[in-house]
């Protein structure tokens, strides 16, 4: 758990998909779309309780691996039409990533998500991070939460929870989305709050403890 002081302005990292978004209706309108186009049985409901890995992963469920890069490009290709309208902020969000920039931080999306499908969620709904990186799964993060110099990363998923101890940050986590909140301290979460409407609060007594 890092704990000595802040010597430049401080970087946080959020996760996506049942962090800062609720995508599961907007999800579940693509896997259903995608299972009409391709008349192969895709149960949405299913899948849409464990988000977090990389679609990759849920598409092995119902696809052979000879298909699954061909029906995860056209799942990303679909997704921008059936998703985004859905998709809700979760509880919090907005002021999360605020509360960090007002601080004089910034606040960054690291994702498994398709970059320019995150980017879109976010601007639909009026999130603004300093930078979106996608396509990076558990400890993978580490690699973007290193390059911008993280010091916090907030998620809801145990693979979040590996990504953060993995670039030596501290790990933030929610239990909003798959992952209830045994399990993530179990994986090594320093931090769980019930959800992001207690981060801001949170944050700020970080930043001043180590001021």
């Amino acid at each position: 758990m890092p704990s000595e002081p802040l010597t430049r302005p401080l970087t946080v990292g959020f996760d996506l998909d049942m962090t800062l978004i609720d995508s599961r209706p907007g999800i579940h309108a693509a896997y259903r779309a995608l299972s009409a186009e391709t008349g192969v049985h895709i149960d949405a409901d299913l899948a849409v309780t464990r988000l977090g890995p990389p679609l990759e992963q849920e598409l092995a469920h119902w696809f052979p691996e000879d298909r699954i890069q061909e029906i995860g490009d056209r799942y990303r290709e679909i997704y921008p039409t059936h998703a985004i309208a859905p998709t809700l902020a979760m509880p919090g969000a907005r002021e999360a990533v605020a509360s960090v920039q007002a601080l004089g931080g910034r606040a960054i999306v690291v994702t498994a998500k398709h970059e320019p499908n995150a980017e879109l969620h976010l601007e639909h709904l009026g999130i603004r991070p300093d930078a979106v990186i996608g396509r990076l799964w558990a400890e993978a993060k580490a690699v973007a939460l290193r390059e911008h110099g993280a010091r916090v990363y907030v998620g809801d998923h145990t693979g979040d929870v590996r990504g953060a101890r993995t670039a030596g940050a501290l790990s933030v986590a929610v239990p909003t989305g798959p992952c209830r909140e045994g399990e993530l301290r179990e994986a090594g979460a320093d931090v769980v709050l019930p959800d992001l409407t207690a981060f801001p609060a949170w944050v700020a007594a970080y930043a001043e403890e180590r001021a």
